[in-house]
């Protein structure tokens, strides 16, 4: 990943990384490439990468809650968080800060406690109400500049991992 602060800062993210309870993600652009596959009849496909999902169920074994916030509604989103065991699910949302922060104040968790994975600026929202907030190596400028850590990966194509991998390691 890329820190966008001197290395002399790194550690201070090492600090904030280890307070972490919950990951907050979007969905499409983050868990996804961001494209949507619509057939005539009119139903999407999305393309979720496998091993952003491996990293997911190893967060939540270490006691890591993750929180899936998106603006879109969609039954495939539904069982992709089933499948990994994800429960907390907000679909639809208009206003991604106001689920974060009823969300943390219902688990009694602080800004810091919490960490956000956005590529868009309705993600802005989720930076927010988190401590640390990382954007896709492919968000938009505004979340790039709102991020304290860019990934090297691209949204659905293996950045959740990376974030999920240094979050472990920091707890190890």
């Amino acid at each position: 990943m890329s820190f966008k602060q001197t290395t002399q800062h790194v550690g201070s993210l090492r600090e904030k990384v280890q307070a972490i309870k919950l990951v907050l993600l979007d969905v499409d652009g983050v868990m996804t490439d961001g494209r949507l596959w619509i057939c005539s009849k009119g139903e999407i496909f999305k393309s979720f990468d496998v091993k952003d999902g491996i990293g997911l169920k190893r967060l939540l074994a270490k006691g890591v809650e993750v929180a899936l916030v998106t603006g879109r509604k969609s039954k495939i989103v539904k069982r992709r968080a089933k499948e990994l065991g994800i429960t907390k699910v907000f679909q639809g949302v208009s206003d991604k800060r106001a689920i974060a922060r009823k969300l943390r104040t219902k688990m009694g968790l602080e800004r810091a406690n919490v960490c956000a994975i956005g590529d868009d600026i309705p993600d802005l929202g989720l930076f927010e109400e988190a401590g640390l907030c990382v954007a896709v190596s492919d968000a938009v400028k505004e979340v790039r500049e709102g991020a304290d850590i860019i990934t090297e990966r691209r949204g659905g194509r293996g950045a959740v991992r990376e974030v999920c991998e240094w979050i472990l390691d920091s707890l190890a």
